[in-house]
Formats: C-alpha cells, structure tokens, sequence
C-alpha cells in the first residue's frame, strides 16, 4: 500500500536520520497545531518521514507538506503549510498576527467569547435546521479555492513521504483510504467535509465506475493507522493529536456537553486502532504469536492537552488568526519538547504506554 520514498526535512545529515510516519488527526481550525508540528520538523534533518496518514484538517496539512516537498523541498513545504494557512485565517500581515498571538485576549477567554457570540450562535443553530443542499447554485466550499492551488499532480512523483487520506464512504459507511497519486481535490474536500455545513463530495471509482458520496474522514478514521503498519514502513507512528483524550469533571452546560461528544466521536476510531495495536502487542508479548509475523507498532504522542481543552468545538470552525498563530507556535513548541525528550527512544521503544491508556 503506498510506496517507501525519499523524504527530506532539511539539509543533508552527517548521519541516516530515523524514519517515522505520522499520523495527522483533524479538527478544523486546530490543525494549526499541526502546522507547527511541520514546521518545526522541517528544522530537523535527523528526522525523515516516510508516510504520513491525515484526515480532515490533517489531510490538507498532509497535502500541504507533501506537494510543497515535491516542489520545493523543505522549504517549498514550509511556503506550502503557511500559505494554506493563511489563506484559512485571511491573514494579510504574518507580522501583526504574531503581535496578536503575544497580547491578544488568552485562549480561553477567546473560547467564552466564540461560545457567546450571537452571530456564530445563530449560524450554528441555523445550521441544524437548514441543509447545505438548500442553497441552490448558490453553494460553495470555502475550501476548494484553496485546495485547488496545491499541486496535487506533484504526488505521483517518487519524491516525499508516502501519502494516505482518509474519507467516509457515505453509502457504505465504511472508511475509504486514497493515497498518492490518488489524491485530488475532491478527496481533501471529502476528508473535510462536515455534513451539516457542506455537500458530500462524490468521487468515482476509477475501477467499477461507481460514483459514491463522501463525508469527513473523521467519523472513521481519525487518523487512520492500519496504512502504516506495512512492512515497507518504518515502526515508529508519531500521532499528532488536537482533540484531547481525556476532559475532567462532567460537562454540565449545552456548550460543554457538544463539545465532549465532539471529542469522544472523533477519537473513537484512534482509539479503536490503538487497543489493536495494544491487542498485537499482547500477542507478541505473551508468545502467542511469532515474532515478525505481525509489526510491533511503537506509538508516540505529540499533543498539548492543556490548551485545546481551553478550546472548544466552536473555535474548530473558527480560524481567528490569533488562535491560529498561538496553535502554530504550541505545536513547534511540543515538537520541540517530543524530540528532546524522546528522540532517542525513536526506532527502540513507544513513548505511549498503551496498556495503562486501556487498564
């Protein structure tokens, strides 16, 4: 599935640099943390990624990266991943947006002020009542204008990280993985494509001609892990997570309540592939099954869960340059924190402890 190819991050090192995949989660506007995360591995040629997983808003990060490197290198990655998002949050001034990240509002209170806003309460409560369909010739996705300005053609090209995009087949309710040359602007679309505010995106097969509708690759794969657990790739799969696992104290207030079922919706799918990932290793463990016959995934984490539990369901939708830039610089800076202090464990032991997560 996908192919192993040469992927860069920055100059040449004196020494092979580990190879990961990635597993890029979505989540609206916070795949801004995403970003980051890019961004800072873009600085570090002892990392080289072989295959990244995205879906939703990690999809178009993933697009982002993937066609810029095959462009321009890194650095045609790193013009690639801002100018996305920038286009997402309308940011003209990259200069005034930092001086907003640093004395802007806090991030919670940016969060209260979104959650009592009267226009945004109204959209969302129109939205539960009005169709996307409803607007005619009238409807548009804000998103295919940017999407169309990748060169996704570039990702046919033996250059880069293997790419997987994940999408839910409406019809069957099963999840669809495209890779490669495979993704078009129709699958990034569809990866993100949030019912209630957008039309499925309908993509034909190719092979049986059957045309299909699909909605966001979240509700079944959010990321999807199974596509790196080929031999061709490397064990270590670093999840780059912006929806929290876990949220203290019982949500009370409407606000509260969505945005937890948000969160336990859109984690259920990771969740499910990990307690495999646990089951094999069990497996392996306890000699029930040979050593080699099944990957022995090591599974890392880069999150910061502090501050998207400042966030909510509601900033998701809401790409405000100043969130955007403070998710930027969260992001490079748990990169940060990942590589210092776990590097070394990268190619020798997970840094997630899976078994406590299911105890």
């Amino acid at each position: 599935m996908g192919k192993t190819r040469a992927a860069t991050g920055g100059p040449k090192p004196t020494t092979s640099p580990k190879k990961i995949n990635l597993a890029l989660q979505g989540g609206g506007a916070h795949g801004a943390f995403t970003w980051g995360v890019l961004d800072r591995l873009i600085d570090d040629d002892r990392i080289e990624i072989a295959a990244i997983s995205g879906t939703s808003a990690g999809a178009l990060n993933a697009a982002a990266y993937c066609s810029g490197l095959a462009k321009g290198g890194a650095e045609g990655a790193r013009e690639s991943l801002d100018w996305v998002w920038e286009q997402m949050g309308a940011i003209s001034d990259m200069r005034l947006s930092s001086w907003l990240t640093q004395f802007g509002p806090t991030t919670a209170m940016m969060t209260r002020l979104t959650e009592t806003a009267v226009p945004f309460s109204f959209l969302e409560s129109f939205a539960t009542v009005m169709s996307p369909y409803a607007y005619g010739p009238f409807y548009q996705n804000p998103l295919e204008r940017i999407v169309d300005r990748l060169d996704l053609k570039a990702l046919s090209k033996e250059v880069g990280p293997a790419l997987f995009i994940s999408t839910t087949n409406v019809r069957t309710g099963k999840i669809r993985v495209f890779t490669d040359d495979e993704v078009t602007t129709e699958v990034i679309l569809a990866s993100a494509c949030l019912p209630e505010m957008f039309k499925a995106v309908e993509i034909t097969d190719p092979e049986t001609g059957i045309t299909d509708p699909y909605w966001d690759g979240g509700y079944t794969g959010n990321p999807a892990l199974f596509p790196l657990f080929e031999p061709q790739y490397p064990d270590d799969v670093v999840i780059v997570n912006i929806n929290p696992l876990e949220r203290p104290g019982t949500p009370t207030t409407p606000e509260e309540i969505q945005n937890r079922i948000n969160e336990i919706s859109f984690n259920s799918s990771l969740l499910r592939e990990l307690r495999a990932v646990q089951f094999v290793k069990d497996l392996l463990g306890e000699h029930r099954m040979a050593k080699g016959s099944m990957k022995d995934v090591l599974v890392h984490m880069i999150g910061d869960d502090d501050l998207m539990r400042d966030l909510s369901a509601r900033t998701k939708l809401v790409p405000s340059p100043v969130l955007l830039g403070r998710m930027k610089e969260a992001g490079r800076v748990a990169c940060t924190q990942f590589l210092d202090a776990h590097f070394d464990d990268l190619g020798q032991t997970a840094t997630v402890d899976l078994e406590a997560m299911f105890s």
